[in-house]
């Protein structure tokens, strides 16, 4: 908790994002953590917390941003709705803005779904609880399946009563809109246009996600139908493959008993959460998904799944093992005895008997899946040489090199064949494994990246007139409605996206400085150096997202003036503290005047130091703290792919000696960015030009002035890379000297 001071001077969304830095626990770790993405299913870690910076970043998904867009993505929130969330959390006041037409329509739509869910289940719960019908046949059923009314109101099961329309009429009578559950599937419209509840006459299992907001229902007949269980179907707060059920009421034991119990069905969950074993979730009887094992990995990364003794339970076990294994789970599997599925199990034992049976039965799944296939095969040698390779596979989807090694010293003992066959044989399926994963990705970002739409060159819009206000350059046209996904193929990517990356990165830093009229030194920061090299020619960025971010960077520059101020007081005021404290220091030290004197400078040398570093290091967090907690999803996806660096450039690629950071080497990168991008520039309009004077037939006066022009920017083009580097922001001051 924050004390009352704190809080009252946290008001703005930047100040939210600094206290709430825990939600990525990895943060707790150090500075900078590498580690697996929560947000996609990994095997080698992509994922990095920036704790300066204060913001995460996948290298792999691109998904990430500042605690706030953390928890957008892991529990499906607006921005909106992650900030108020976060604010009740550490009791901030939020000023509330007017939203737009659009957010307030996705806002209240998913709210609807929400507050529609949430009703719908305190209403059958009441009705199982007290109408007749529902005390006779749905209280009754879990009664006699030994669920206790505590696990029932744990789980909040209730009971649709079996008249057709009883929902429906109800809903109507509370002003819900009938649409919004025919969305959430708890309605369906008759052939005849009637509507009617599609979970009638069932006993009702809320399906809840980590956060504990019901989002889809399961229902269990009760009279025999076709269909003995039915649940929701997908909607926009329900996706079955990255659900599971119980994880609401498991994710706080999984994380202190540090295990997972994986089951099939509702009454598993139920059964074993009533014996003390409440570390349990289900797949509802689904093939487990990657969505739903990262969930679980978000926990704990020691699984064990328990399933009925019979056949159908072993090849349950079986069913799933190598992608749980690809995942860098420790997968242990438990059968319990025949004609005892989790449920019944937990109500004929004690809570102590069944952990006592765990502990003694459970097995490694690798060794358990060796003695399985090997009984099974007996003396038929197909069956034996199917059965090694499905060992050998499993083994193979391991990804720590020392565990696969394990692994096979401990399956050629159980299956009596030489290590070093067996060690070959994962080897070349590990290699199999790899280059179809690899083949894989390398569909998937072709995929991604194919852009929205590519111009034709016979649609192409003509150029327009240099005119000389802007020197001969003639910017694209912006590129309008364009996904992200497509600026990497956009020509004009490679040239302007290291422009805006230092802007974004080194933007607020001082950069140069030069001599205004009345002899003073002006110092420029980044930004207004790139800003006033762009406005010399006219030049803007092609890519829309681009110049927006620029934009913004540009506009918030009066606000980080004003919090520099006040960030300068505090590092002035510490440093003040260092420095008296020294200064005491060497006081009460038995050392001469001269050696007083001389430790007396090289403090000041070094607060000094110490204050430049820590207002360069402000300077360079300011703007992308500030955009990765932007409200737009574009501006804060695309600032933290610019702020990471995804790769570090080897120093054999440097120049000899050249080893200093980005960060020192400014005055060169970012002159020599902007010459790039407007020598390409100029080198487009050469090519518009060169097409022009193909075309130009009978038109003396046109090809001599087409010929003038491309004369002009081929000079122009020349002497462009030098006059960047020379050229001063005051025409009158031949001079500029660089700084930091």
């Amino acid at each position: 908790m924050i004390d009352p001071a704190t809080a009252q001077r946290i008001k703005d969304t930047a100040d939210i994002v600094e206290v709430v830095s825990d939600y990525v626990h990895l943060i707790r770790r150090g500075a900078n953590y590498m580690g697996l993405c929560p947000f996609h299913n990994e095997r080698t870690p992509s994922f990095s917390v920036n704790k300066a910076r204060n913001f995460c970043y996948c290298f792999s998904c691109k998904k990430g941003g500042s605690p706030v867009n953390f928890i957008m993505e892991k529990e499906g929130l607006s921005y909106h709705e992650a900030l108020l969330h976060l604010a009740r959390k550490y009791n901030i006041e939020v000023e509330e803005r007017e939203l737009t037409d659009e957010e307030r329509r996705q806002m209240s739509e998913r709210e609807a779904m929400l507050v529609a869910n949430e009703w719908a289940m305190q209403l059958m719960e009441k009705d199982m609880h007290e109408t007749e019908e529902g005390h006779d046949v749905g209280l009754q059923y879990i009664t006699q399946r030994g669920v206790t009314d505590e696990a029932a109101r744990a789980f909040h099961i209730g009971y649709a009563l079996d008249n057709g329309s009883h929902l429906v009429t109800e809903a109507r009578k509370a002003g819900h809109k009938i649409e919004t559950f025919k969305k959430l599937g708890l309605v369906g419209t008759s052939q005849r246009g009637n509507d009617y509840d599609r979970f009638h006459g069932r006993v009702i299992f809320p399906i809840m996600n980590t956060a504990g907001k019901v989002i889809a229902f399961g229902g269990r007949d009760l009279k025999g139908g076709l269909a003995k269980y039915i649940n929701s179907p997908e909607s926009e707060l329900y996706k079955k493959s990255n659900e599971l059920y119980g994880i609401h009421q498991a994710r706080s034991a999984i994380v202190r008993e540090n295990k997972c119990f994986l089951v099939e069905g509702y009454m598993d969950v139920i059964g074993m959460w009533q014996s003390g074993m409440k570390n349990v979730v289900a797949s509802s009887g689904t093939a487990l998904t990657d969505g739903q094992i990262a969930l679980i990995h978000r926990f704990t990364e020691n699984i064990t799944l328990l399933y009925d003794g019979d056949a159908a339970g072993i090849k349950a076990a079986l069913r799933g093992v190598n992608m749980l294994l690809s995942h860098r789970l420790k997968v242990k599997v438990l059968l319990l005895p025949d004609g005892h599925d989790p449920d019944s199990f937990a109500r004929a034992h004690t809570p102590e008997e069944f952990k006592a049976f765990v502990e003694e039965h459970e097995t490694d799944v690798i060794r358990f899946m060796a003695n399985v296939l090997l009984s099974e095969s007996g003396n038929d040698p197909q069956q034996r040489i199917r059965a090694v390779n499905e060992v050998v596979t499993s083994i193979a989807n391991i990804p720590d090199p020392i565990s696969r090694d394990v692994y096979v010293q401990e399956c050629a003992k159980i299956l009596d064949m030489p290590e070093t066959t067996i060690a070959k044989s994962v080897g070349r399926a590990r290699r199999e494994i790899m280059e179809k994963r690899q083949r894989g990705n390398i569909t998937r970002q072709f995929n991604d990246q194919q852009p929205a739409a590519v111009p034709q060159p016979e649609t192409r819009p003509q150029q327009p007139e240099v005119s000389p206000a802007n020197n001969g350059v003639t910017p694209a046209a912006p590129v309008k409605n364009r996904k992200f996904q497509a600026a990497k193929n956009y020509k004009m990517y490679p040239v302007e996206q290291p422009v805006i990356k230092y802007c974004v990165r080194y933007g607020f830093l001082d950069f140069c400085e030069y001599v205004d009229d009345a002899g003073h030194d002006v110092k420029l920061s980044l930004l207004d150096f790139v800003n006033e090299e762009l406005s010399v020619d006219g030049v803007t960025f092609t890519i829309d997202i681009y110049q927006r971010i620029l934009s913004l960077l540009t506009a918030m520059q009066e606000d980080y003036r004003s919090d520099l101020a006040a960030e300068t007081g505090r590092i002035d005021a510490d440093l003040d503290k260092m420095r008296r404290a020294e200064y005491y220091r060497l006081r009460e030290a038995d050392i001469s005047v001269l050696e007083i004197q001389k430790a007396e400078k090289q403090l000041e040398e070094k607060i000094a130091q110490l204050r430049y570093t820590r207002l360069s290091a402000y300077a360079m967090q300011y703007p992308s703290r500030v955009l990765a907690s932007h409200e737009d999803d574009a501006v804060r996806r695309e600032a933290t792919e610019l702020i990471h660096e995804p790769h570090h450039l080897s120093n054999i690629y440097l120049k000899e000696g050249d080893t200093t950071e980005e960060s020192q080497r400014l005055d060169v990168l970012v002159p020599r960015a902007i010459t790039e991008w407007k020598t390409e520039l100029l080198n487009d309009r050469l090519k518009d030009l060169m097409q022009q004077l193909q075309g130009v037939c009978g038109s003396e006066e046109l090809e001599h002035k087409l010929m003038l022009e491309m004369n002009s920017l081929m000079m122009m083009r020349k002497n462009v890379a030098k006059e960047i580097g020379e050229r001063i922001l005051n025409p009158n001051r031949p001079t500029a000297r660089s700084g930091k």
